[in-house]
C-alpha cells in the first residue's frame, strides 16, 4: 500500500461514482491523504457530496471554473483549513456540444475558447493558486487523451484542446521543479463516463481498444487512481514533466 497518511489533496472533477477523479479520490484515501472535494453546482451538490463525505473529505466546496472568484475561494478555503497543499487533481473538460460533434475546421471562436478555459487554462489556474500553499513540494495532475497525440475519430476540438494542457504540464513541470512541485499529465485508455458519454460513437471506441490492446481489456478508474496515488506518494519523488498512459497498451498499437 503507498503511504500517502499525513498528506492533502484537492480532488476536482467529482460528478458520480464512475468518474475518473472519485476513483483517484478512492485511491488517495486509501492511501491515507486528507481530502478537499469540490462539486460543480447545486444540481451536482447531491451527487457528490455523499460521496466525499463517504471517503471522509475535510472540505467539499462548490467549484465552476467559469464562475469568477470560486476557484479562488476553494484554494481560500484550503488555506484556512489546511494551511497548505500536498497535491491536486485536475480532472474537467468542457466543449460545447456543436463545438465538439463538428470538425475542427468548423469549430465557433467562443466554443474554443471556452473550451480551453475550462480544460486547460483552469489547471494553469489551479497550479498559480497551488504553488504558495506547497510549501514543501508537492503534485499537480491532469487527465489527458490520446487525442492529443493523434487523431482519434469524433473527439474533435478536444484533441487540440488537451495537447495544449499537455504542453502546458510540461512547461509547469520546467517552471515549478525548482520548488519540489511536480507536474504530470495522465492519459486513460477509454472508459464509460458521463464525460465520455458526450462523444458519438464511443462504445465503438471501447470495442476496439479492447479488441487491439495488449492487455485486451479496459481500464477503470481505480487502475486510474492507483497510478495517480503513486504519482502524489514521496516515491514518485523523482519523476515529473510526463504525460503517463494508463491504458492496457492501447496507446503503442493505436
Amino acid at each position: 500500500m503507498l503511504n500517502l497518511h499525513g498528506k492533502r489533496g484537492l480532488v476536482v472533477g467529482v460528478a458520480n461514482n464512475q468518474s475518473i477523479a472519485y476513483g483517484c479520490a478512492k485511491a488517495f484515501g486509501l492511501c491515507g491523504a486528507e481530502l478537499a472535494i469540490t462539486y460543480l453546482n447545486a444540481k451536482a451538490e447531491p451527487h457528490v457530496r455523499p460521496l466525499a463525505e463517504i471517503l471522509g473529505a475535510q472540505i467539499i466546496e462548490p467549484l465552476d471554473v467559469e464562475q469568477p472568484g470560486e476557484l479562488e475561494a476553494v484554494f481560500q478555503r484550503i488555506e484556512e483549513k489546511w494551511g497548505r497543499l500536498d497535491f491536486v487533481l485536475h480532472s474537467i473538460a468542457f466543449a460545447p456540444k456543436d463545438d465538439l460533434h463538428g470538425r475542427v475546421a468548423d469549430c465557433s471562436r467562443d466554443g474554443f475558447l471556452r473550451a480551453m478555459d475550462v480544460s486547460c487554462h483552469s489547471f494553469v489556474r489551479m497550479a498559480k493558486l497551488a504553488e504558495p500553499l506547497m510549501k514543501n513540494g508537492g503534485c499537480l495532475l491532469t487527465m489527458s487523451y490520446m487525442g492529443a497525440d493523434e487523431v482519434i475519430e469524433n473527439y474533435g476540438i478536444m484533441g487540440p484542446v488537451k495537447a495544449a494542457l499537455q504542453s502546458v504540464s510540461r512547461y509547469l513541470a520546467a517552471e515549478l521543479g525548482i520548488k519540489g512541485i511536480r507536474v504530470h499529465a495522465v492519459s486513460p485508455g477509454p472508459l464509460q463516463t458521463r464525460a465520455a458519454s458526450g462523444i458519438k460513437e464511443f462504445d465503438k471506441l471501447m470495442k476496439k481498444a479492447t479488441e487491439r490492446a495488449p492487455l485486451h481489456t479496459l481500464v477503470s478508474i481505480d487502475d486510474i487512481g492507483a497510478l495517480c496515488a503513486y504519482l502524489a506518494s514521496d516515491i514518485a519523488k523523482g519523476l515529473t514533466g510526463g504525460t503517463i498512459h494508463v491504458d492496457a497498451g492501447y496507446h503503442i498499437v493505436g
